[in-house]
């Protein structure tokens, strides 16, 4: 995995990563691995029925990938409560309130342990998780019930174990919302939050969990489609260049993964369109851009930003950094695939899970 071997098409198709709409791997998948080269998938609920067809289809990705130079990112969003994505075979964890309500931080690093043991066995390698935002709104909020507290330290405690856990058993930890999701009550799946907290507020409050958790070695983060006032300028702060290269990095001198929350929500794609919301997030210096769009829009996004490239009016030393980001990544994690999926001991995880669930609502 070397940068000087890749093209400007395969730097570029390692900074994308892209969902599935089926349970099986459709010409537009094949297409966008093979022709494009994309950096990873994220897989949800509905692109397998079974355990084993989950297996099935992350061998099948990773075999189709094996054509290419760099190893796919297979990505989740396992955080357990509502956001579920394993298959009914496997129990389903408590969320992170519920297990917060424990005050019992073994029990919720325990939880993590469960997770990123079925996840690297399975051969998924990144997980968007913990929820780093605090819990201002209703649990039936978009976020809710994902929080692991109502402040800054609960959230910073348990989510932070939570990101050292699956480190632990090699599953790549993105740390998310960035910059908090506490600060607003509008979903941005549907609308563009606006936070009106200065900045000074911000920075004690809501950015206190990310600060503490990359001086703890946050490997990557989220950054979510949230308007700040002063700060982001007229974009969210996920495709706002003043935010990322001058704000996350400077500010935190943080050198992991940036990586956008998915650029077809409505908050973005109703407002911007995907052709400029993508060519915004991948100016503003995303190491991965997130979507999942039809397959023309997809074709036509990535040739508009290679050719924006071309004529250098996005600067190839900007993408070989992100790219060189996210190689050094996959060497840190030792991502392959040739990676051996191994099938877990259903009936003991979902006893370990019982245990948890257990203690969790008796608590």
């Amino acid at each position: 995995m070397n940068l000087e071997d890749l093209t400007l098409k395969e730097k570029i198709g390692q900074m994308v990563m892209i969902g599935m709409d089926t349970n099986y791997i459709t010409e537009r998948i094949k297409e966008m691995i093979t022709e494009y080269k994309i950096g990873g998938i994220i897989l949800y609920r509905k692109n397998f029925n079974t355990y084993q067809d989950m297996l099935k289809l992350i061998s099948d990705l990773k075999n189709l990938n094996k054509v290419n130079k760099i190893p796919l990112f297979i990505g989740i969003d396992q955080e357990g409560g509502r956001v579920n994505r394993l298959p009914p075979e496997i129990k389903n964890l408590p969320s992170a309130n519920q297990l917060a309500s424990t005050q019992n931080i073994d029990l919720i690093s325990e939880s993590a342990k469960i997770t990123g043991q079925i996840l690297k066995k399975s051969g998924i390698n990144l997980n968007f998780a913990p929820v780093l935002d605090i819990k201002r709104f209703k649990s039936s909020h978009a976020i809710g019930d994902r929080c692991y507290g109502d402040n800054k330290e609960d959230v910073s405690k348990y989510g932070i174990s939570v990101m050292k856990e699956l480190q632990n058993q090699g599953i790549i930890s993105v740390i998310k919302h960035f910059p908090g999701h506490g600060a607003t009550k509008l979903d941005s799946h549907a609308l563009l939050p606006v936070i009106n907290t200065d900045i000074q507020t911000l920075q004690k409050e809501d950015m206190y969990p990310f600060e503490q958790a990359i001086k703890q070695g946050a490997d990557a983060i989220l950054v979510g489609h949230l308007l700040i006032k002063g700060l982001t300028g007229i974009y969210p702060a996920s495709l706002s260049r003043s935010f990322i290269t001058k704000y996350l990095r400077k500010n935190y001198k943080y050198r992991g993964l940036i990586i956008t929350d998915d650029l077809k929500m409505k908050a973005i794609k109703l407002i911007y369109g995907a052709d400029l919301a993508v060519e915004k997030a991948f100016k503003a210096g995303n190491d991965i851009i997130v979507f999942r769009f039809t397959n023309s829009e997809e074709k036509r996004v990535i040739n508009k930003i290679i050719n924006l490239a071309k004529k250098r009016k996005l600067k190839e030393s900007q993408i070989n950094r992100s790219v060189r980001r996210i190689i050094n990544m996959k060497q840190k994690y030792n991502i392959s695939d040739d990676t051996i999926i191994e099938n877990i001991d259903l009936e003991n995880i979902n006893n370990q899970i019982n245990n948890i669930r257990n203690i969790a609502i008796q608590s």
